[in-house]
């Protein structure tokens, strides 16, 4: 069994609502899981259960997203100051082959029409490999 953790890097600097924030960091995270579900070709092994939900062996290795159905795991908020900061831990992850769900709020509600990139979240990863890239930001 992997101690993973999920990482979810906002932008405080837009000063959103808490409301926006947890929308904000729910679309991130459901898009994290998804994309990480295919990176792994593990789409059609997702099954929902009146219990939860789970992912078929199917005598696949253990990672931590697996992991992340079987046992749940840490769900970490940090932040960062700025666009450009965001984005750089996007491309750090990008360049190490991990995932960064970035995502593009439409503006209807908090940014006068204007697409903005509001917070990421990484695919769940061992604690030390999201140290890597997130461990010295604050906690939000």
């Amino acid at each position: 069994m992997y101690k993973s953790k999920m990482m979810i890097v906002m932008r405080r600097d837009l000063k959103m609502r808490k409301g926006k924030i947890a929308a904000q960091a729910g679309h991130a995270c459901i898009e994290a899981i998804l994309m990480a579900l295919k990176k792994e070709d593990r789409m059609n092994d997702f099954q929902i259960m009146p219990d939860g939900m789970f992912l078929k062996d199917m005598g696949k290795q253990n990672t931590p997203l697996s992991d992340w159905f079987e046992y749940g795991c840490a769900k970490v908020c940090v932040y960062v100051d700025s666009e450009g900061a965001l984005l750089d831990i996007a491309k750090k992850a990008e360049e190490k082959g991990i995932i960064a769900a970035v995502i593009i709020d439409a503006g209807m509600t908090e940014f006068h029409g204007i697409p903005t990139k509001t917070c990421l979240a990484l695919e769940p990863l061992q604690s030390d490999v999201a140290d890597e890239l997130t461990g010295g930001l604050p906690l939000y």
